[in-house]
């Protein structure tokens, strides 16, 4: 592989790894911590929307963002003939 498609490659990367982070980032930091106030006005499942993503809700957001970086790096990998 040349050098030009490995910079393409992981450049796409860190760019995934970026917007994937900044997703985790918004849901653990943002909704558990600066915009708690405002999510507890929200039940979910009986307990206050901004506790639950405090307790549960970055976590699971956490493995899900682990599947999608999954699949992104399958497809890139397909894409670049990296997929052995």
């Amino acid at each position: 592989m040349s050098t030009n498609m490995l910079k393409k490659y992981w450049k796409t990367n860190l760019k995934y790894l970026a917007i994937l982070l900044s997703i985790w980032f918004v849901v653990s930091y943002g909704f558990g911590i600066l915009l708690v106030d405002e999510l507890n006005t929200i039940r979910l499942g009986g307990f206050k929307l901004g506790f639950w993503f405090a307790q549960q809700g970055s976590m699971y957001v956490f493995v899900i963002l682990i599947f999608v970086y999954i699949r992104l790096m399958n497809a890139l990998d397909k894409k670049y003939n990296l997929d052995d």
